[in-house]
């Protein structure tokens, strides 16, 4: 949080959302919760961005721990040596309209604005997490899909700008970085996830 506020110093005001976000996201992974993360455009691409950070290893190797390397060469015999000299431990994510056959069978034959909340419907469980990506804090498929996880117990946790849209209502969690502009907005977005992504592998796999 230090590097990131000394680089950053707008960020400032943030700082305890930051932190109240890592907690939320900390909780869930320790009880083996899926983080699913979602947005538009730009934001979609910083949803797929933030998955790519979480599953592998990010400033860290993340090997394998002793006892599941020797699980799974009981299992595997002597091919477990290369494999697991290769896998990475990773957090559970998912990109929510990383399956477009779905996506697109939904946005035509119910609501395009409903894909996130379908999804999250059908995957998403109770202590899961769900961070939506919006900079004007308008969307209305983040508002859903925010709708639909508090129906389901799932932690809400919004990205967005300072122009407090409808969807904060929705959101246990707002990260709402002190810019209007659209690409200013992301590029405090970009640096605030790295942050929290790097808080997460350290609490899960320093010194492991």
């Amino acid at each position: 949080m230090a590097t990131l506020l000394a680089r950053h110093p707008a960020l400032a005001a943030c700082a305890d959302k930051i932190t109240d976000a890592y907690r939320i996201l900390r909780d869930s992974i320790a009880q083996g919760g899926t983080v699913f993360v979602c947005g538009n455009g730009g934001s979609h691409a910083d949803a797929d961005h933030i998955i790519g950070e979480l599953s592998k290893g990010f400033l860290l190797k993340r090997k394998l721990p002793a006892e599941l390397v020797k699980s799974m060469s009981e299992k595997l015999g002597e091919d477990a040596t290369d494999l697991c000299g290769r896998l990475q431990m990773g957090m559970r994510a998912m990109l929510l309209d990383a399956h477009p056959a779905l996506s697109s069978a939904y946005a035509n034959d119910v609501d395009p604005v409903m894909c996130y909340a379908q999804q999250l419907f059908v995957m998403g469980r109770k202590n899961d997490v769900v961070i939506g990506l919006s900079t004007s804090g308008n969307a209305e498929n983040i508002r859903n899909v925010f709708k639909v996880a508090g129906g389901r117990g799932i932690k809400r946790i919004l990205f967005t700008g300072n122009r407090h849209g409808k969807c904060e209502q929705y959101a246990d969690c707002v990260i709402d970085v002190p810019e209007s502009e659209t690409y200013k907005i992301q590029e405090l977005h970009l640096p605030t996830y790295h942050a929290i992504c790097i808080m997460l592998e350290e609490y899960f796999y320093a010194g492991k």
